[in-house]
């Protein structure tokens, strides 16, 4: 697919899932990626700082490719379909509780997959419908109902747990938020959603800086996605390994690891627009300046770039994104997109290792192996520029002087999580 913007480069269209030989070693690497040390005091740090005058290019290929795994494929392995579940397939009835719409056609659909040869059913499973009114109370009746049609229909499942809202992207169909309880946490503190420069927050998702900040009803978001994980496990432990074949795991906005940079639900936002940073809730503006001082930077941390345009601005004639004084490449860009991006991958860690950690007693048995799934957003537009400014927006700390995807797929392979890489539209979703 094309486009016209002079900065796209392609997209992706790959999810990338081992088989169960693989799943043996839970320690495996995607090909060509080194695990690299990356955390100091909770803060993100490259091995060492690209400098612009000599181009260097920080590089999964470029380091030590003797630890990196090749893994070989064979031409007689099937790779196995997944369809999507329609995200309009669920509402809510006159009292509240979430049912299956149309069960009867859906019953043949499956039937009819099931002989088309399709392997199994991605299922997205919300936090705003199983934990919807209270915290702790958790309704899995309809998962129940849902799971055991398609294991009836002889399919398997991945399941999505999935931490987001998809309101804005949903058209009005089969909307689901995040559950009551947060909104109305949200309604007097609105700092638990990311926010931009211009004090503008959606609720799709919590702040990453509500990670280790026990806002939610004394719990930390953190703790809620624990929570909801091991409800999850201990509820539906007879189907992990035997129908339920793949488990993802929320990190962001529509389920991916990156910053809400694009939202295209509300407007603010339209292809092929660069986005807004989104680091101005009072907690990771709090990190911010802790980091700032870390530095002996006090000023770098009041604000995040004040020069790097609006969300529908392009990457010519915003100095941030060029090769001047005060962009990307200054010591400040620099520090700034290495907090940024480093936020984002201490989230993912801190979330895949707690995902890890309760899925690992099934890894020890091949009969109930699951595989253990994450996903990022295929930010691709403005790609040949050289700072790739909606990758930097969106906390891929990637440009045409360094890798940053490196870091983020070393997190993944750490926690034995294959790598889901989205379809990407121009209409994002957030």
């Amino acid at each position: 697919m094309a486009c016209k913007c002079g900065g796209c480069y392609y997209t992706l269209n790959a999810k990338v899932s081992f088989d169960r030989d693989s799943m043996k070693n839970r320690n495996f690497l995607l090909r060509n990626v080194s695990v690299i040390r990356m955390f100091t005091n909770g803060f993100f740090r490259s091995k060492w700082r690209s400098v612009a005058g000599n181009r260097r290019i920080i590089s999964m290929d470029a380091r030590e490719k003797s630890r990196s795994t090749i893994l070989e494929s064979s031409k007689d392995k099937r790779v196995p379909i997944f369809v999507m579940m329609p995200v309009d397939a669920f509402s809510f009835d006159a009292s509240g509780r979430p049912r299956i719409r149309k069960i009867k056609a859906l019953t043949v659909s499956l039937k009819a997959l099931k002989l088309a040869g399709v392997h199994g059913i991605g299922v997205e499973v919300w936090w705003g419908i199983v934990e919807r009114s209270s915290p702790f109370d958790y309704s899995w009746s309809l998962y129940e109902e849902l799971f055991k049609l398609i294991s009836d229909s002889g399919l398997k499942l991945h399941v999505a747990l999935s931490f987001h809202s998809n309101i804005h992207s949903s058209n009005g169909k089969g909307g689901v938020s995040l559950p009551l309880w947060i909104l109305e946490i949200g309604d007097v503190n609105k700092d638990i959603y990311y926010r931009d420069q211009h004090g503008f927050s959606n609720n799709d998702y919590l702040t990453l800086g509500v990670d280790q900040v026990p806002l939610l009803s004394g719990r930390t978001a953190l703790q809620c996605y624990e929570d909801f994980m091991v409800s999850f496990v201990d509820k539906f432990e007879s189907y992990i390994g035997s129908v339920i074949e793949e488990i993802s795991i929320g990190l962001g906005p529509s389920g991916e690891l990156r910053y809400p940079a694009h939202p295209f639900g509300d407007g603010r936002w339209k292809f092929p627009g660069i986005g807004e940073f989104q680091c101005y809730d009072k907690y990771m503006m709090k990190d911010l300046k802790m980091a700032a001082c870390r530095e002996r930077k006090p000023q770098w941390g009041d604000r995040g770039p004040q020069n790097a345009g609006c969300y529908n601005s392009l990457p010519s004639g915003v100095p941030f994104f060029e090769e001047g004084q005060e962009s990307f490449l200054s010591d400040y860009g620099r520090f700034f997109l290495e907090w940024y991006s480093g936020r984002l991958i201490c989230h993912a860690d801190a979330i895949l290792a707690k995902a890890a950690k309760i899925l690992n007693k099934y890894q020890e048995n091949e009969q109930t192996s699951v595989m253990l799934v994450a996903k990022i957003g295929g930010i691709y537009w403005w790609y040949q520029t050289i700072s790739h400014p909606a990758e930097l927006t969106a906390g891929y700390y990637n440009t045409a002087l360094r890798d940053g995807y490196d870091p983020v797929v070393s997190v993944f392979s750490r926690h034995g999580a294959a790598l889901h890489i989205p379809y990407s539209l121009f209409q994002r979703k957030g």
